[in-house]
Order: structure tokens, then sequence, then C-alpha cells
């Protein structure tokens, strides 16, 4: 035997008892408690269908079927699978797997039903299959697993912390994990972000060519020939990483040239999703409803404050700021903007002519 490669025995018990506690921490997370939190209990079926089986047994057949969102009556468990109570009084085997506790799936309907009053910020779909969890956090309950190419609404963006061991001592950078606040067409939840692709618009997908596009709204819409073209306020994030967007441009719609032309550009932002914005009139500017949008910042010294804009047909008007995240208020102004078009205050936001 070389030098050096002899491993002694006591070495290899204390090895082989690590991996065996390694083993038995995991069997305990991901296996045991899944498995004694349905035992008895109601569940409700995680994929879009689900096959029941009549046995575990290597050779089994199809005995029914489960869709997405059933609930189900769990009598028996085992390590890997879950024997339901099917109507009619039959019995069938499904994976455990594939089912959520009653618990954990309210609390995941609560997360939907949380945004439904609210406006996504970009679109994408998932990049491979990953899974949805409750919290953004890699040991947060899991709500299910969503397939590859699955269609997602984006609401919200966080940066979080993570160690690969809670236990250990902390060495050389800390590492982050981006997590997106995420809903499908029937389950809402996170996602980490680098299991994630945007997908813009296609009439403005060539201006993110270049640039890390990370929203888009619509403010309003015009007509041309008959067809209804949107015109975006879109946001974007360039260079840096610890602000949901730092950059942001509006886009309306060139009915002459049948083009998107840049109407409002402006930089040097900190901001932070969600980005909102809606169709108000004012009479201090026009008589028709018009969109406004506002924007949720922090200054130099961290303070809270959003900015509110106006979109007056073609102008976009910086019209003030509101102290603080939660007030939803429209900041007072003291004359109308220009007929002729011009720049909105502020240093670093210019118009742009059609």
């Amino acid at each position: 035997m070389l030098r050096g490669t002899h491993i002694r025995p006591r070495t290899t018990i204390i090895l082989l008892l690590i991996l065996l506690g390694g083993a038995g921490a995991v069997y305990y997370r991901w296996i045991w408690i899944p498995a004694q939190r349905l035992h008895g209990a109601a569940a409700y079926v995680l994929p879009r269908s689900l096959d029941v089986m009549d046995t575990t047994a290597q050779i089994r057949s199809v005995i029914g079927h489960l869709r997405a969102g059933d609930r189900v009556e769990v009598v028996a468990t085992t390590a890997h699978w879950s024997k339901l109570l099917m109507p009619g009084g039959l019995t069938g085997w499904v994976e455990t797997k594939y089912l959520l506790d009653g618990a954990t799936y309210e609390r995941g309907q609560a997360v939907l039903k949380s945004l439904g009053q609210q406006t996504p910020q970009s679109a994408g779909h998932t990049s491979t299959s990953t899974s949805l969890h409750l919290d953004p956090a890699r040991d947060s309950l899991s709500l299910g697993e969503l397939p590859q190419n699955e269609p997602l609404e984006i609401f919200e963006r966080r940066i979080v912390e993570w160690t690969p061991d809670a236990q250990a001592p902390a060495k050389g950078p800390r590492r982050h994990d981006v997590w997106y606040l995420v809903r499908t067409r029937s389950s809402a939840g996170w996602v980490l972000g680098r299991f994630v692709d945007l997908d813009a618009p296609p009439g403005i997908a060539i201006y993110a060519q270049g640039v890390n596009m990370v929203a888009w709204l619509v403010l309003k819409t015009v007509q041309d020939n008959g067809t209804a073209m949107p015109e975006y306020l879109v946001a974007d994030r360039i260079g840096a990483q610890d602000v949901d967007f730092n950059h942001i441009r509006v886009f309306t719609w060139w009915i002459k040239n049948h083009k998107y032309v840049t109407a409002y550009v402006e930089s040097g932002l900190s901001g932070y999703f969600p980005i909102t914005a809606r169709e108000l009139t004012d009479a201090d500017y026009f008589a028709q409803r018009s969109p406004y949008f506002r924007l949720r910042l922090t200054d130099d010294d961290g303070h809270r404050y959003q900015k509110v804009y106006g979109m007056f047909d073609t102008i976009v008007h910086a019209v003030g700021t509101v102290d603080g995240w939660t007030s939803d208020a429209i900041p007072l102004r003291e004359k109308k903007p220009e007929s002729k078009q011009r720049a909105a205050p502020g240093k670093r936001g210019h118009a742009r002519r059609r």
C-alpha cells in the first residue's frame, strides 16, 4: 500500500456514521415527515394528472385518475406511497410526493388569493423543472413541482442569504439566492430566480437586447387601423443586483410609422417592486382619463418614498413624490404641463420627441 493512503479503522467508522446520519436526516425531512403529516388526513393532488394504482408492487395497474387540486382522503402511508379512499369505497395508491397536506395547501391558496388584485411585473417561463416553495427559502415547504416551460406571472423579487450548512462557520463571501414570487395557472409561490426566463412582449422585445428588462406594465392602448396597440412602462436593471430596477423607459406607439418610440427615460433609480399603474381623470391636466404610475424608491440614506408620474397624450410628467411605500395618494400639482413637449422635472429624466 502506498504511503499516505492508509485510512485508519476509526476514521472509517466516523465517516460511515456521518454518512448514515446525513441519510437519516434526508429521510426524516423529506420522506418520514410528509408521510406522517398526510396519514389519516385530507390531502390535495399536485400534478395536473395523477394515475391511481391498485398496488405498490412492481407490476401494477391504473385504476383511476385524479386532477390538480382534487381533495382526497389518505387512509394509510408507506415510505413513498399513500393509500387513498376512492369514490364508491374503492382504495388505490399514489406516490406521496404528488400529494400536499391540507394545512400547507390552504397556505398556498392564501398566497394565490393575495395576488388576485395585484399587477404582475413581468411574465416568463421555467427554464427547467423546479420546485414551487411556500416561502423564499431552500428549506421552505414545497407546494409542488413545476414542469419545464411552465408559464409564469412574476410579482416580486427577493434576495435571500443562503449558506449550505447553517451549523458550519461562515467562510469567504456570503452567498445569496434570488427568488421570484410567481403565479401559475392554478397555484402561486416562490421559485429560484435562476430557473426563470423572462419573456418580454413581442412588440418591445427588440428593446430588451443588451439590457436586462425586468418589468413591463401596460399604461394604455391606442388604435392603429382597428388594432389596439399597448403603450408600455418598462423597468430595467443595469449592472446593480441589489435593487429590483434602476432605469425606466416609456414606449408609445407612433401611429404614422406603425412602430414603438421611446417617450421617456430615467436612470439612477433605486427601485423595488411592485410598480403600479392605473388610469385617473385629472381635471388639472386633461378631461380624459390619463394613466399614472408610481415607483417605490429609496434615496442615498435608505429613506423610502414613491415617485408618481402621469402620461398625458405622449408626454410623461413626474408630478411629485409621496413619503413611504404604503400611500396611494397623488401629489398635488401647481400648474398644467406646457403644451409643448418638454422634459419632465428631475435632473435624470427626459422626454423624447417622436
